[in-house]
């Protein structure tokens, strides 16, 4: 089922989503969910609490686009490591359409998570998986991309989805 994408701003896009005690049927369902609301979007990642559900989990898929794609649920993930090497990308979300803004990260990330067994899993990202990963583990801790701007640029984005929930209301 696709779900509704929270606009920003919207408070449950700034709340620091707590860890999830265990998998369940439940989150199978709002992953399954959250992978068909992605790639209907279209994107490369989105966050529970992007269709405002305070979960800690997100989903991913960066495969390019003649490629299979390929997927990945986390649930509680966290970085254990990252490169002192940065990258920097252009980097656009589902809750703030049509905006997109240069960002530095590092360049390399291990991620640690649970999948939906419960089974703890561990990866290497880098590139635009790396971003992506990072980006969307922002979103569990209440931080938007647009965070990494500047005051002004942060203030003029906002104001322009002001307008556009606006828009979408009427």
């Amino acid at each position: 089922m696709i779900r509704p994408i929270l606009i920003h701003p919207d408070p449950r896009l700034k709340k620091v989503v707590p860890p999830l005690a265990d998998s369940s049927d439940a989150l199978r369902k709002l992953a399954d969910d959250m992978l068909e609301t992605m790639y209907d979007a279209p994107g490369i990642g989105l966050a529970a609490p992007q269709v405002g559900v305070l979960n800690r989990m997100f989903v991913m898929d960066c495969a390019d686009a003649e490629d299979e794609p390929n997927p990945i649920v986390m649930l509680n993930p966290q970085i254990v490591a990252a490169s002192d090497a940065l990258g920097v990308y252009e980097e656009g979300c589902l809750s703030i359409p049509d905006i997109y803004a240069e960002v530095t990260r590092p360049a390399e990330v291990t991620m640690r998570w649970l999948d939906l067994n419960g089974n703890e899993q561990q990866a290497d990202f880098d590139g635009l998986s790396a971003t992506c990963a990072q980006h969307e583990l922002d979103h569990l801790d209440g931080k938007l991309f647009i965070d990494y701007l500047s005051t002004v640029k942060r203030s003029m984005i906002t104001n322009k989805m002001k307008k556009l929930k606006r828009a979408r209301a009427s």
